[in-house]
């Protein structure tokens, strides 16, 4: 495996690390601000150099470069992979009807299944219900193909989310690398850290990523009643707080991040499903709390390797980021002090995690973990 590493900082200066090495049509993964994305002479940029590229494309709220955090940069790592292959497909959520599963599944059926070892998604973060996506892939993949990746970001703005293959990035893509090589070893984990608060409540209503009710109340009321002062500060406030919810036939519980608010109907729209009869807490964090979950998770990951990894993705949710402020970057150097600095570390922060439970084969929509996929070859 051969990797380069670049940084386009907010300033517009451009960095770039072992260029003396010769890449052929590397896979070239761009995590980036969404503003940069938006203007297409920096596409034009990356194609000129990497002609030969697979240019994969996704905006954050947070680009990681080794154990740097960028703010309103950009970040690529170009990986030519030597004993190995990979496969990308794209689709549009808005080609879809905004259907989740029907994206999800058009996907799946796009890629080459003969070999494929492991899938890594890329999806837009505005309208799409992770947990549908994810349900999507896997009614077509079969059940020992692994699932990882995250949701585009927009930092904490919830303005407008893009992601794109070999074009400028836009809204509504969805983008699925497929892995396929006998000789990769790739293993996963996420880990969150956070804690739950208060009385546990129970979904009396809710409609896939829409929580109407919680106790026969409506849920937004109850949440602002919650927040105080900081009510007025919705959607953006409620990365702090997310929900912990515990499904009738899930071993573990799942976090889940509120997204948006709808005052009309006093709903919460969170970035995956939340069944009516699921249990429900609030949650907070601290930041030794976040950064103990990332070391936790790095651990997790690593803990049945067989080889070190050569590549690490790492996906990290924005309220993670907001809670750790000017310290974001202790979480990566916990990372980064269990996997080794032989690690190549690249990765964003997100609206959502995609990654099975370490001890698992199922993915699941996660919010506010740290969430790791390891490669080797």
């Amino acid at each position: 495996m051969k990797i380069q590493q670049g940084t386009r900082d907010a300033s517009g200066k451009w960095q770039h690390t072992d260029v003396a090495t010769s890449l052929k049509a590397p896979l070239v993964l761009v995590f980036s601000n969404r503003f940069l994305l938006e203007d297409e002479s920096i596409f034009t940029q990356l194609r000129a150099q990497f002609p030969d590229g697979h240019l994969v494309l996704g905006s954050t709220a947070g680009e990681i470069t080794g154990t740097n955090v960028l703010s309103d940069g950009l970040a690529y790592t170009a990986i030519e992979f030597e004993k190995s292959a990979f496969e990308i497909v794209s689709a549009s959520i808005l080609e879809q009807n905004k259907e989740s599963f029907a994206t999800g599944k058009v996907l799946a059926e796009r890629i080459n299944k003969n070999g494929l070892k492991h899938v890594f998604v890329l999806s837009e973060g505005s309208f799409v219900n992770g947990s549908e996506l994810i349900n999507g892939l896997s009614s077509v993949l079969d059940a020992d193909i692994a699932i990882t990746g995250g949701l585009c970001g927009d930092d904490a703005r919830f303005e407008k989310t893009l992601c794109g293959y070999n074009q400028p990035a836009k809204e509504g893509e969805v983008v699925l690398i497929g892995l396929y090589g006998d000789s990769l070893e790739i293993s996963f984990a996420n880990y969150g850290g956070w804690f739950s608060f208060g009385p546990e409540r129970l979904i009396t209503k809710s409609s896939g990523n829409v929580l109407y009710e919680l106790d026969h109340r409506p849920a937004l009321d109850l949440y602002k009643k919650y927040l105080g002062d900081k009510a007025s500060e919705l959607p953006q406030a409620a990365l702090l707080y997310p929900l912990s919810v515990q499904f009738e036939h899930k071993k573990n519980p799942l976090v889940r991040t509120i997204l948006n608010i709808d005052e009309d109907t006093n709903a919460m729209v969170l970035a995956g499903d939340a069944p009516e009869g699921s249990r429900v807490n609030l949650m907070m964090a601290t930041v030794d709390g976040i950064v103990d979950g990332a070391s936790e998770a790095a651990k997790r990951a690593v803990e049945h390797r067989n080889s070190p990894p050569e590549l690490a993705i790492l996906v990290s949710c924005v309220g993670r980021k907001l809670v750790m402020h000017q310290r974001v970057e202790e979480e990566i150097e916990e990372v980064c002090e269990v996997l080794g600095k032989n690690t190549t570390l690249t990765g964003f922060y997100s609206y959502g995690e995609l990654a099975p439970f370490a001890d698992d084969r199922i993915c699941e929509l996660h919010n506010q973990t740290m969430t790791l996929t390891l490669i080797s070859e």
